[in-house]
């Protein structure tokens, strides 16, 4: 099939198999299924009401939801009607939606299922249309705008399937980043398309069935790069089914209902699996069992079932690092796991790194069609490729800064050995000085931690301190557990990683945050990645005295 854009791959597929499942939309037990087909049909539709409005060629279509089929036939309408979506993390405040519904230059929003909507309406201008979708148990329900199920009862599926050319504007996606005002990345359908069939074909990182045998499962946020060019593009580029999580506490489920070909996620998650498998099989039972010849095999099959992971072809983690000997736990279960490094600003594609290459620490060779270099007065990663971002809207300035030559400045540190593999040391403004001069370079530090299960996140800091501290989140597994046995168990992990660390990189205190890291604290992204500047900030009066406590183990009240 020659290069199509990304609504020419769905066009085509509807046309092949009209009546395959293309979205699965979990209700308790029940999935609700459309077929190719039947989305199209619904896209068209929603199309046609965004014609009725009279909305300039190319407009600005806001999308607000957590991830649901709605969002997908609202992408597809999006496109089919010629316009541009800019979609937003469905956990925005009103400050927030409102600073960014400007910015974009939005000229309709639509909203979906979320669970902030009493915080985030009065930052929706008044005059601004709003579509709503069907409203979902125990989400908010939205008390403004055009109702889903009007639309389709009262627009006729628009007739003509429109192509946009290459160089049209696909998409403007809001970075995630720690500070500063949002950034509206700009991809144009050129680009995606180079992902797709370059980055993301050549090796088939991603273990895709090129003849459509895929079954996806959607629930980070779709508004994110990452998600959305695994998940949705591969989908559309290939055929399969996207199947959703009804909410966090039917994750389990859901993840097991369905048994995806390929898993995507972030570090979190796999911590959050991983805590859940010890929890019911202690570390030195589960050793034990897998040195039995029949017994490992049976095991490993169960905890790959009850995970949703027995079918994966690809199990991939990315958006954050992840540690070695998380990895390392994965791959004893016969679950290796892939590993994704990118940017928003490069469609989340720089390098990956397969199960099978011995490169521990390394986040992979660089994509085909991709060219990485280290800086050499800094250490940041440099990259050029196709998939590189047009720059950012309404921000020349910003876009220079970052694309200088061809080269995007990804802000992370790294290096590359002789074979090509790249490795990531570190943010360039996540470096910081102890009160001793030594620059610290937190993610070498958190990495020595990795292996002890009681932590969920954590994070280095150590601005103006003799020595780092290391702030931990509990995990679920630790919170039930007696504080003493927690306590004893970080102080263990602090023990080992010190051992492994040059004297001024050595961790004085482990402290215990008295709630969670998370996005509503404002100490994590919406991708899941640590806020180091505003976990600092948080702390930074108690820093000193928590390091000069002869105790080696904290809990912060």
């Amino acid at each position: 099939m020659k290069d199509l854009t990304v609504i020419e791959y769905f066009y085509h597929y509807e046309k092949k198999h009209p009546n395959k499942t293309f979205l699965r939309q979990p209700f308790g037990d029940n999935w609700e299924e459309y077929t190719w087909a039947e989305a199209g049909q619904m896209a068209r539709k929603l199309a046609n009401y965004f014609n009725s409005l009279g909305l300039k060629p190319k407009s600005h279509i806001g999308l607000i939801s957590k991830n649901c089929r709605e969002w997908i036939i609202s992408d597809l309408a999006i496109m089919m009607a010629g316009h541009i979506s800019v979609p937003f993390f469905p956990t925005l405040t009103d400050d927030q939606i409102a600073e960014v519904l400007d910015i974009g230059d939005v000229d309709l929003l639509i909203v979906g299922k979320i669970e902030t909507w009493d915080g985030m309406k009065n930052g929706i201008p008044e005059n601004m249309p709003v579509v709503k979708f069907p409203h979902y148990k125990d989400n908010s329900k939205i008390t403004r705008g055009k109702d889903w199920d009007e639309i389709m009862k009262e627009q006729t599926p628009i007739s003509k399937d429109h192509v946009p050319q290459m160089e049209d504007l696909w998409t403007i996606i809001f970075t995630s980043g720690t500070t500063g005002t949002p950034k509206g990345v700009m991809h144009t359908y050129k680009i995606v398309n180079s992902l797709i069939n370059e980055a993301f074909a050549r090796k088939n990182p991603l273990a895709i069935d090129k003849d459509g045998n895929n079954k996806m499962f959607s629930f980070l946020p779709l508004n994110h790069i990452a998600e959305r060019a695994i998940v949705e593009l591969m989908c559309l580029r290939y055929s399969g089914s996207i199947s959703f999580t009804e909410s966090i506490d039917r994750f389990a489920a859901n993840a097991q209902s369905v048994q995806p070909t390929l898993f995507f996620a972030v570090p979190r998650i796999y911590n959050k699996f991983r805590a859940a498998v010890l929890e019911k099989l202690p570390q030195k039972k589960l050793n034990t069992l897998l040195k039995i010849p029949i017994v490992k095999n049976i095991i490993k099959k169960k905890i790959a079932t009850n995970l949703g992971l027995s079918n994966c072809r690809s199990i991939t983690v990315g958006a954050a690092p992840m540690a070695q000997s998380a990895k390392d736990w994965f791959a004893s279960l016969g679950l290796g796991l892939t590993e994704g490094y990118g940017q928003t600003e490069n469609c989340a594609a720089t390098s990956f790194l397969f199960p099978h290459e011995d490169k521990p620490g390394s986040v992979g060779l660089p994509h085909d069609g991709t060219t990485v270099k280290i800086d050499p007065d800094t250490n940041e990663i440099l990259v050029k490729s196709n998939y590189v971002m047009k720059g950012y809207y309404k921000d020349p300035e910003k876009s220079a800064e970052t694309i200088q030559d061809g080269w995007l400045h990804t802000g992370d540190q790294g290096r590359m050995d002789s074979d090509g593999y790249v490795y990531i040391t570190g943010r360039v403004k996540d470096t910081f000085k102890t009160e001793k001069g030594e620059f610290i370079v937190p993610a070498e530090i958190e990495d020595k931690f990795g292996a002890c299960s009681e932590i969920e996140q954590m994070c280095v800091l150590g601005l103006g301190l003799q020595q780092p501290v290391l702030m931990v989140s509990l995990s679920e597994a630790a919170e039930k557990q007696e504080a003493s046995q927690v306590d004893k168990a970080l102080e263990d992990a602090l023990v080992k990683a010190n051992g492994e660390l040059s004297g001024y990189k050595r961790v004085s205190t482990v402290i215990v945050t008295e709630e969670p890291f998370s996005i509503e604290s404002n100490t994590l992204t919406p991708t899941m990645k640590v806020k180091r500047p505003q976990i600092h900030d948080r702390y930074k009066d108690r820093l000193h005295q928590w390091q000069d406590d002869p105790k080696k183990v904290i809990r912060a009240t």
